[in-house]
């Protein structure tokens, strides 16, 4: 069950990291108010619990990236409630967080953005397919890579899918202009990926086994899988690109 959680569900491992962490708290904090005079003070107590809940999140085999938000919750919650804003803020602020991060949860990936930089060196590496290649990338973010192409490639066929609903939105708007671009509101799981040249992906770690399972499925002989910075674990790509950038991103890529 543990590993279920981990690998489809991280969110809730980290809400049981946040809850496990404020309960060892209270014991901690009721244990030191009988056994000695010492009190700590809200703040002292925020961050003892961010601590602990970082240190339980990894503990249950959390990804590195679950970490600084285990810290960071409970003293970002002190913080805003020090300010006083009103409540309707944090409902706001949740819905947002919301809209740009929906498919954190079902399909484990964050909001990551493809730099400048990996955008051009994407581009130069499709120089030499057929001038009509089709095109998808999955988990399209704000549709970056997708109008880079379009204007590098008026003729190809470029697909985005994307769930995060605030998201969607953007990219549906900036590859409106660009007859050759479409941005669809689907999982990556529900995109077949049969009838594409290239597939391209900037996910995390946690899906990268699977859609392997799905590329070997689906794409055709001769297709190309291309993975921003992440590996598919245990099978190595077959042309790696260097970017050098402050991330030390990797475009890797495996010949289907």
């Amino acid at each position: 069950m543990l590993d279920t959680l981990r690998c489809r569900y991280p969110a809730v491992l980290a809400l049981l990291a946040q809850l496990l962490a404020l309960a060892a708290l209270a014991v901690a904090v009721l244990a030191a108010a009988r056994l000695g005079e010492w009190r700590p003070s809200l703040w002292q107590a925020a961050l003892g619990q961010g601590g602990l809940a970082a240190a339980l999140g990894h503990w249950l085999g959390l990804r590195r990236w679950w970490l600084p938000l285990n810290l960071a919750f409970v003293p970002g919650l002190l913080a805003l409630q020090s300010r006083e804003w009103p409540a309707w803020w944090f409902l706001a602020a949740f819905l947002l967080l919301l809209l740009l991060n929906w498919n954190s949860f079902r399909e484990r990936v964050p909001l990551y953005l493809s730099g400048a930089r990996t955008r051009q060196r994407l581009s130069e590496r499709l120089v030499g397919l057929p001038a009509d290649f089709r095109f998808v990338d999955l988990g399209c973010g704000l549709g970056s890579a997708l109008v880079q192409l379009a204007r590098d490639y008026p003729r190809a066929r470029l697909v985005g899918v994307e769930t995060a609903p605030l998201v969607f939105l953007f990219a549906w708007l900036r590859c409106l202009p660009y007859r050759n671009c479409r941005v669809r509101y689907r999982s990556l799981w529900d995109e077949p990926l049969g009838g594409y040249d290239v597939v391209y992906c900037f996910l995390s770690p946690a899906p990268m086994a699977e859609l392997w399972t799905k590329a070997r499925c689906e794409m055709r002989p001769g297709s190309l899988l291309i993975s921003n910075s992440f590996e598919i674990p245990d099978v190595a790509p077959d042309e790696v690109i260097e970017l050098t950038d402050w991330r030390a991103s990797r475009l890797l890529l495996w010949h289907l």
